[in-house]
């Protein structure tokens, strides 16, 4: 790795900073459903890094372009709303819900369904999915007024004399004015490693109605499709099937130790995939890798690395993730209006999926494209 090859370590780490933080609370809440004893829950953080950053690394050095790889978010808060079942019921589930997804890969049913969706749905879809984290930066900013307007003028200026740069200017910037101010919780900070801890899996018709088979659908559904939508926006080729059966098999790995679901990630896929990670679009492969990387570390470091990102302060995590997204939200929303006859269907689209309205316990996300695409239908007729 060089000099030139920096901003890609930064936005690796830009990207676990945010996927880490902004939902890792819900996989401690989804443990403590399954009533798991501390240790176990560590475990299921070991689990969960060592499986995203095993995945990334690997699919991201075998087509040497960004693929990163995330635990299913809908799916820790799908579990954590599921009581009544135990732990080892719970990874029965696990491994049913993932040999579900290396069967949707391998039958490739899924890529033939990504195939039918147009691009401009696609693309509002990913507009949408990444501008709900402008929105809470923007509404986190009054309580920390001065570190964001610092991390926005620190962005301003580095795009306008080192853009390649900006985004690690940003988050130096906003970790130096956190310090001075008093704003970093240094009582968290903790060391210990974590411990992985087998558990059997037990296999219920509840489990596998009340949770296998929800916890699926939402995790192709919520994370999968706009994690496709996320990679071909930014023009990612590697192929959708091989590695949605990898996601799934690394689910079936991993599922004893607490690694309930694993998939393709979005938003902070995005980090990874837009020109602040790298300006040669060969080498931001790197991104993701470097993301795999501190995957790892968190995984193995378990409650000290658990104890530094809940140190910093959340308007400091936002405020880095916006304005690392503000070039693949501006993308999405370029491509998505493109068409004056799509228009229509893609701004819906988009509407649907900032609301983050949830039914049936499915996400905005799957709503968004049924709903693009009935719009889409009724003007083509």
């Amino acid at each position: 790795m060089t000099r030139s090859d920096l901003p890609a370590l930064v936005a690796g780490f830009v990207a676990v900073l945010v996927g880490f933080t902004s939902s890792v609370a819900l996989v401690f809440q989804a443990a403590q459903a399954l009533q798991a004893t501390p240790a176990q829950t560590a475990s299921w953080i070991w689990a969960l890094g060592l499986g995203m950053g095993i995945s990334s690394i690997g699919l991201s050095w075998r087509y040497r372009q960004p693929v990163l790889t995330a635990w299913s978010t809908p799916g820790a808060a799908l579990i954590a709303a599921t009581p009544g079942l135990t732990l080892a019921e719970g990874v029965g589930a696990f491994l049913v819900c993932s040999a579900l997804i290396v069967l949707a890969g391998w039958t490739r049913a899924f890529e033939r369904l990504m195939d039918r969706i147009p691009a401009a749905i696609a693309a509002s879809l990913l507009a949408g999915v990444l501008a709900r984290f402008g929105l809470d930066a923007v509404s986190a900013a009054p309580s920390a007024l001065p570190l964001v307007l610092a991390m926005l003028l620190a962005y301003l200026a580095g795009r306008r004399w080192w853009p390649r740069y900006a985004v690690p200017g940003v988050l130096a910037l906003g970790l130096a004015v956190a310090a001075l101010g008093g704003a970093i919780d240094t009582s968290r900070l903790q060391g210990g490693w974590a411990q992985p801890v087998f558990v059997a899996p037990q296999f219920s018709v509840a489990a596998l109605v009340g949770l296998a088979l929800p916890l699926f659908v939402v995790t192709m559904a919520s994370q999968n499709l706009p994690g496709v939508a996320a990679q071909r926006a930014a023009g990612v080729t590697a192929p959708i099937s091989p590695v949605i059966s990898a996601t799934g098999l690394t689910g079936l790995l991993l599922a004893p130790f607490g690694g309930y679901a694993f998939n393709l990630a979005a938003i902070t896929a995005a980090i990874c995939m837009g020109r602040e990670a790298h300006e040669d679009p060969a080498r931001r492969w790197l991104a993701a890798a470097a993301a795999g990387g501190f995957y790892l570390l968190l995984g193995l470091a378990g409650a000290a690395v658990v104890g530094l990102f809940a140190a910093l302060p959340k308007a400091l995590v936002l405020g880095v993730a916006a304005l690392a997204l503000l070039g693949a939200i501006g993308n999405g929303l370029a491509a998505g209006m493109k068409s004056e006859a799509e228009r229509d269907a893609a701004v819906l689209t988009f509407l649907v999926t900032l609301s983050g309205v949830q039914l049936a316990g499915i996400g905005a996300p799957f709503w968004a494209v049924l709903v693009g695409l009935l719009a889409l239908g009724f003007s083509r007729r």
